[in-house]
Order: structure tokens, then sequence, then C-alpha cells
């Protein structure tokens, strides 16, 4: 990393964004002793979406991040950069529907319970009716899931909530999303297990699933996912090879025919810098309108839409106010989509044992009513619909703090994908050394594990010097996120790869869980843990 004469830092890779993606390219650039420039825009945090803010000791994860991931890789590298602080945490997550709580995975007896006979008969009858004569011309995440659970389970169980996230109707929306998102749930299977739970005839590992769909436990950082992200930041900067600027916002990116020169606006003013490669996390909307010369693709790139996402946390007088990780609400009544409970992920979140904290998750589009309000509102209405929804006692509430976060997730409606391509394809014919990574960087609904993956094999395309992986594999045929066994997956997606090269990030180890200061352990027994 050096700096010219008249102020020009230059760098190996210049990264645009802090976020898993970003950082993970870091991380492993300078480990290999590559000089990294990373800019940020946000001037506090790193993480992006994975960050953990902190309010006056209480801690929120935006949007919940379970670290869990089927690739060895992920998992080797999360516990090589954070080995001590991983504790292990009990899944339990439940949908609110019509005043009543539905456990997730299923309980049949509950379900049925709940239904009624004559609804639950009616689901089945329409489940049924779809997989004899499902929809021939699948479009939207409608015709997907219709033809996955029948259109009556759609209505209950998809309908509202998807379109209360997204702010668009499910036939709008592409089957892409579905498919990506919910692949290898089985109405079937869920029901056979529910029937096993509900009978108490489990006794295997993982309650008897044989198809594991939903984790019965997880592992997480005990301050948060945004502690994994501040070690990586630190660690590259430690390393000599790396700085990472805050506050600090791209604003021109241009090829000089020799390699890049990136500006950054930030709080002393214009940064340059100019590196051999750039990995660029940021919107592929604004990443094409800061190109220079603007893409042709540029009028695909601005049709790219987003939905925007805003957590109010609520601290309130109480122990707990339920064992949930999260509560999914389906309730027309209130505009919260989601409720965390922050002392579930990790009781370190929340520093006072006679409080609750809890994130009520708000899905809007930047600049609308919601987005808009103000804070002291956005409390307000908050504190009103957990009384609404029967779970919490408004007297009880302390204090609330709001966090917004702006383009969470890229939407997947008809045009998008082919909006997507035409950009992907004339970066990679005009600058192969402009590479895309992680959700936004891809405009894919990654998680962060997958965000993860593609700066991995990003990565190891530059040092290779050519591009050996294709990173568009990465959860391009994902099942859902959650299902199979953690680290299981060591095969690397690949075009054309040798064996070597695809041995280069299949190191399996386990995320081990916290090491307390008074376990007394020997330097040997720590290596085998």
């Amino acid at each position: 990393m050096r700096e010219k004469p008249h102020g020009t830092l230059e760098v190996d890779v210049a990264i645009i964004g802090a976020g898993p993606a970003g950082l993970t390219a870091g991380y492993l650039l300078s480990k290999q002793g590559k000089t990294v420039a990373i800019i940020e825009k946000d001037p506090t945090y790193v993480g992006g979406i994975s960050r953990t803010v902190e309010h006056e000791g209480y801690r929120f994860d935006i949007g919940g991040h379970r670290f869990f991931s089927k690739s060895a890789a992920v998992v080797d590298l999360w516990n090589e950069i954070l080995p001590d602080d991983f504790i292990q945490r009990p899944r339990m997550s439940r949908i609110y529907y019509e005043g009543k709580f539905y456990s997730y995975p299923l309980r049949a007896f509950e379900a049925l319970g709940n239904l009624g006979v004559l609804r639950s008969t009616a689901c089945m009858l329409s489940y049924l009716r779809y997989k004899l004569f499902p929809i021939r011309d699948v479009k939207s995440f409608e015709d997907w899931t219709t033809n996955q659970f029948g259109h009556k389970l759609y209505s209950i169980f998809f309908k509202t909530y998807t379109e209360k996230v997204w702010g668009m109707p499910c036939d709008e929306m592409s089957a892409d999303w579905a498919a990506q998102r919910i692949k290898g749930l089985s109405l079937w299977n869920a029901v056979t297990d529910g029937l096993k739970r509900s009978l108490g005839l489990n006794r295997k590992p993982n309650d008897g699933q044989e198809v594991k769909t939903l984790l019965e436990t997880f592992r997480y950082p005990r301050l948060g996912p945004g502690m994994m992200w501040d070690a990586a930041r630190d660690k590259i900067v430690a390393s000599g090879k790396g700085t990472v600027l805050m506050g600090h916002a791209l604003d021109r990116l241009a090829a000089d025919g020799e390699g890049w020169r990136m500006s950054a606006n930030g709080p002393d003013g214009r940064v340059e810098i100019r590196a051999d490669h750039v990995i660029s996390s940021a919107p592929m909307r604004e990443l094409s309108r800061r190109l220079h010369p603007l893409p042709q693709s540029t009028l695909q790139a601005n049709e790219l839409k987003y939905r925007d996402f805003l957590t109010v946390a609520l601290m309130v007088k109480s122990e707990d106010l339920f064992p949930d990780n999260w509560i999914y609400i389906h309730d027309d009544r209130v505009q919260v989509g989601r409720v965390q409970n922050f002392r579930s992920w990790s009781p370190e979140m929340v520093p006072d044992e006679d409080m609750a904290c809890v994130g009520l998750e708000y899905f809007c589009f930047e600049g609308d009513g919601l987005w808009s309000s103000s804070d002291e509102d956005l409390v307000a209405q908050a504190t009103r619909e957990m009384e609404i929804l029967g779970l919490c006692d408004p007297a009880r509430v302390v204090s609330g703090a709001v966090v917004r976060q702006e383009k969470a997730y890229p939407v997947y409606d008809d045009t998008y994908e082919a909006n997507v391509d035409a950009m992907r394809r004339e970066l990679d014919e005009k600058h192969p050394s402009l590479h895309l990574v992680g959700r936004n960087g891809m405009h894919r609904y990654n998680n962060q594990d997958h965000a993860m993956m593609t700066a991995m094999l990003t990565v190891e395309n530059i040092l290779a010097g050519e591009r050996l992986y294709d990173t568009w594999c990465v959860n391009e045929d994902a099942e859902y996120h959650e299902a199979g066994d953690e680290g299981a997956e060591k095969a690397i997606p690949t075009r054309e790869v040798t064996a070597d090269q695809a041995a280069a990030l299949n190191s399996v180890r386990d995320v081990p869980g916290r090491i307390r200061e008074d376990e007394a352990a020997s330097d040997d027994e720590r290596k085998v843990a």
C-alpha cells in the first residue's frame, strides 16, 4: 500500500463496501500479502445488514443472522476470524396468525387445532389438487408456491406476509425468489414429521427429522454478528496490508487502461484510490451510475428495485416476553412483519436481567410514510402494535430506538433477471478486473454465507490471474438455506477447475463454542477444541 506524491492511495485491490463479502475478500487478500483499501459509507459500523447496532448497552441484530452454512470453507473461515466467542443457541420461531401461534416446524395436532378440521381438510384437498393438476406455466411467486403447497395454504401462510415484506402482489414477484428461498420444504414431510413430533415419537438427533428442514440449534457470536465483522476489520488493519475508510461513499470509478481509479467522499474530503482490481458489493444500480464511462446497461440497472427495512427496538421492563428468536406476524391489523427477541439470540445482547429487548421489523420503501416517520412516532407505533398483538403491556415499555437499513432486499420482479444479466455480461466483457460480490453487488437474495463464498471465489480468481470460478453459481440452485448438515458441502461451485484449486478452500473444522476466561484449558486442549 503506497501513497503517491499527489495523495492517491495505491493498492492491489480496492473494495467497495465493508459487509460480509467485502470484509471476507479484504481479509483473505491481506493474508496473501495483497494490499487492499476498503471504503464503507457507514461512519460507525461495518458488517452491512449483518452489523450489530449498540444503543445504551443494548445490542440489535439487523434482521437476524444465524451462523450456519453447509460450506466447510465458510465454517472454517468463521472459526479462524472469531475462534473463541461463539455460543450455541436453541432455535425457536413461530407464526402468529389470527391471534394464534403456530410452531415452525409444524406440529400436526397444534396446526389442526388452530386451523380447525374444516380448514385443515380444505388445505390438504387444495394441496392434492395442485399436485395432481399443477400450474404448467410457472411465472410468479404465487404460481410456484401454489404448486408446492396448494392455493389454500399459500393464501394463509405465504401471501399476506410475503406482500407485507415486498410491498408488491405475489403474482408480480418472480418465481425465482420462491425457488431460491423455500425450495426443499415439503408439505408432506412437514406434516409427517409434525405428526411424529406431536406424538413424541422422535428420538433421533435433530428431533428425528430424516431430512433436516430446519435447524434445532444454531451458533451465534455472543455479542451479535457485528462481532465477527469488527474482528475481520481489525485483522485486516493489523496485517499492515489493509485500510478501512469509514464514512466514505463511492463517488466515481473509472478504468484508466492500467487499472482503476476510484474516488470516494469522506468526512475529511475526497479520497483517491488507484488499484489493479476492484471488488464491488455496492448495489448494481448505484455502481452503474458511478462507472465512467457509463455502461450501456445503465438503463437496465436503473430498473433494479430494492426493499428497505427498519427495526424499532423496545426496551421493556420484564425478564422476558416470549422464548422465540422471532415471531412472523400474519396480521392485517398491524404493519410489523416480524418481532425479534434479542435475549433469545444471546443473553449478552441485553445488559439488564430485569429488562427485555424486542425488535419490531417493518418493511418499507425509502422515502415512504414509514421510512420518513420520526423515531418518536415509530416507537409509539411499535408500542401500540405490541399491545394489539397481546405481546406486551405498553405501560412496561421504558424506551425505544430506531435503526434504518436501506436496500436491505433486492427485489425479484418480472424484469430483474434480464436487467441483471445485461449489466453482468457487459461488465464481464469490458471490465474483467471489476468483480461483483455479495447480496446487492449481484442483486441476489443471498444469505451471509453465500455472500462470503462469492468473495472467497473472487479472491481465488484474482490470485490466479484468471476467472477459474464462476461466482454466479453460488446459491444458483440453492435448497432452503438451513437444510442439510453444517459444513457438508466440501466441493466448491466451479467452472473448469483442478482438484488442487478446488481443495484450496476445503479445510473442515467445527465452529467452537465460546471459551470462557475461567476455563484453565491448556494449549493442547484449545487446539483440540
